[in-house]
């Protein structure tokens, strides 16, 4: 069964699974989902404390919107086009309905571009929308931990996606190492696919953008809302080589990014004042984040706490039932992201009048 083939059985049998259940049965459970959980513990949603994203705390203030911004139609705006290239240090950008479009689009067109393609490397830990969307376009999946995968394992067509930094484990890959691999895909004509959600609140930046321009092999995706705190506004960025923003453009055809979207993401990315402020902020958060962890977890149990300045991840030995922490917290109404193994609990970051809350809530959990 050749790629194309693949596909069309795959989105038959979604379609079957939809009918038959009501619901997808590959959709995929994600943080951010407050309604459900308050519902689901029968605790009033005003009451929860919800640390389930890696979105930040403290959001870009949203600016006053000229009124026939929202009576046109949304074009692409020159302005928000050189304030992306300024920010992202790239030629190329084009601002899509968020980075998910993205990932769910690419697997049909490389599928069309190279239909003998089969194989793509994810991370078993890591965003499971890339390994969702590349399986259902028929793609067979080979999981590599946190060293990615040799390149001499790398084959023609082979298509590589890497989250860096790493969501939820923040396993940070060096740009030296990630060019080695550029250039392995370009030998292999193959695809390089660097999800840089979080790359934001890295320093030194560890970004691919600037390197981009020359190679048709690699796509860059960025993230706004969860630096800039909006991911309401649902708006991301590709970055990539001419040839794919053309692509990518015709096939999401036009107003993808509606109006008042794109002037906050314009003003937000020349803020150049407000960018330098949410950095030292994040960072600080994130300080007193792992210090509260580390002072009310039962430290027997935790192994290890890891993450960036947008979320710290914590892992626990086997001894511990991680799920029946997390139970514990959203008892008490305060929501945070069991990750897909259920080894580990996401916490995003708290404002520093919430951390006494947390604090006390971890203190009360028991095995």
């Amino acid at each position: 069964m050749n790629c194309s083939t693949t596909l069309r059985y795959n989105q038959a049998h979604r379609t079957l699974c939809n009918n038959s259940l009501g619901e997808s049965t590959l959709a995929l459970i994600h943080g951010g989902q407050r309604l459900r959980i308050a519902k689901q513990f029968n605790i009033d949603e005003g009451h929860w404390l919800d640390l389930s994203t890696g979105i930040a705390p403290y959001s870009y203030p949203i600016p006053e919107i000229p009124q026939r911004i929202y009576q046109e139609l949304p074009q692409a705006q020159d302005n928000l086009n050189r304030a992306a290239q300024h920010y992202y240090n790239a030629t190329n950008v084009l601002a899509t309905h968020g980075s998910q479009t993205i990932i769910k689009l690419l697997p049909q067109l490389w599928c069309e571009l190279f239909p003998a393609s089969t194989r793509v490397y994810v991370p078993e830990q890591g965003y499971k929308e890339h390994a969702l969307a590349w399986q259902s376009a028929g793609f067979s999946l080979r999981y590599y931990q946190e060293e990615l995968p040799p390149l001499s394992d790398i084959e023609a067509h082979d298509v590589l996606v890497i989250i860096n930094p790493n969501n939820p484990t923040g396993k940070l890959y060096q740009r030296s190492q990630l060019e080695r691999y550029q250039s392995k895909m370009v030998a292999m004509n193959g695809l390089l696919v660097l999800d840089e959600a979080f790359m934001d609140v890295i320093t030194p930046s560890q970004s691919m953008t600037t390197t981009i321009s020359n190679y048709k092999h690699t796509i860059v995706l960025r993230s706004f809302g969860k630096f800039f705190g909006l991911a309401g506004i649902r708006i991301g960025f590709l970055l990539a080589q001419r040839y794919w923003i053309n692509l990518i453009h015709e096939k999401l055809g036009p107003w993808q990014v509606n109006g008042p979207a794109q002037y906050i993401a314009e003003k937000a990315l020349a803020d150049k004042s407000w960018q330098q402020t949410q950095q030292s902020r994040l960072q600080q958060l994130s300080q007193q984040l792992n210090i509260t962890l580390l002072d009310n977890l039962p430290s027997n149990g935790v192994i290890n706490i890891t993450g960036t300045a947008l979320f710290q991840t914590v892992y626990f030995n086997n001894a511990i039932d991680v799920e029946s922490y997390y139970v514990q917290l959203c008892q008490q109404a305060i929501y945070v992201r069991l990750t897909d193994d259920n080894k580990a609990l996401r916490f995003g970051l708290a404002k520093p009048e919430q951390l006494e809350r947390l604090a006390h809530a971890l203190l009360s959990l028991n095995h």
